[in-house]
């Protein structure tokens, strides 16, 4: 099943940015590391560049049967 989840995250994270490089690696039950590499991040603050990752994985987080219960680790960068 967490294949399944790595893959959704996956699949959210290129609609919201397609040309993205996207690294989903999977930690305990929920709990996932995200790598993403995107020039839609070039001029943006960290804290920007956060959010929108997780503007695009939010569905995947929200209520308490949430599929994702934690991004353990963020890393975005530009190409």
């Amino acid at each position: 099943m967490s294949e399944d989840i790595a893959k959704q995250l996956h699949a959210a994270i290129a609609s919201k940015l397609p040309n993205a490089v996207i690294e989903v690696t999977i930690g305990s039950p929920g709990h996932y590391a995200l790598a993403v590499t995107s020039a839609e991040f070039a001029g943006k603050k960290p804290v920007a560049k956060q959010r929108l990752v997780y503007s695009a994985i939010a569905h995947l987080m929200a209520g308490d049967a949430a599929p994702v219960h934690a991004i353990d680790k963020l890393i975005t960068r530009e190409p």
